[in-house]
């Protein structure tokens, strides 16, 4: 999106750096409910963890190449054989921690859609707001919580499930972005927007 002229106001965490402004205005916030879908953007928040969220950002489009578009059934059956050389890659975020609970993440999701059925990890991670996208109205960033009830909830229950980087403040970013919560202040003119994407849902 250019940011010549008049800007709308938004919420202040995005800056004006042209990628993450047109991640806020476009992705985030926005309900995401299909299971791979919300597996990868699991894994590029764990990956995230003692970083920036821009440092993701300018990464993903080579991270969804070397990781197989985040595909679990790939990243299972090729991920260790590829591992040594995501070490080498500075395209990639080369931390041995985290490549290696992407290929154990991508484990845990085939077990547990094995054990609950194809397409059910979607409905687990929505089950903690309900099915339905929470709708925060706070009016400035401070107000907004780095984690909740509902996010040590699914932290809880992601660790028992055998996945890793998935803390309370991880999962809480998760829900933020993935629109399971609407976190864009009162004032953001993306707030409206997502408060009607959530209607489609509810």
């Amino acid at each position: 999106m250019a940011l010549s002229g008049r800007q709308p106001k938004r919420c202040g965490w995005c800056g004006e750096d042209p990628i993450y402004v047109d991640y806020h205005d476009s992705e985030w916030g926005v309900p995401m409910t299909q299971s791979r879908e919300l597996f990868a953007l699991l894994q590029l928040e764990g990956m995230q963890a003692g970083l920036s969220w821009i440092t993701v950002l300018k990464k993903r489009a080579h991270m969804r190449k070397r990781f197989f578009r985040f595909s679990p059934n790939q990243l299972a059956a090729r991920g260790r054989d590829a591992y040594d050389s995501w070490l080498e890659d500075p395209g990639l975020i080369r931390n041995r921690a985290k490549l290696s609970a992407l290929i154990g993440n991508a484990e845990a999701f085939l077990a547990y859609e094995k054990r609950h059925g194809r397409g059910s990890f979607g409905a687990f991670i929505w089950s903690f707001v309900d099915g339905k996208p929470q709708q925060n109205r706070f009016k400035t960033l401070a107000e907004v919580p780095a984690e909740t009830d509902a996010s040590r909830a699914m932290s809880k229950a992601l660790k028992a499930a055998g996945f890793r980087f998935v803390g309370p403040t991880i999962c809480y970013a998760f829900m933020q972005s993935a629109g399971l919560v609407n976190d864009h202040i009162t004032s953001c003119f993306r707030a409206k927007a997502c408060r009607s994407f959530a209607a489609e849902i509810g």
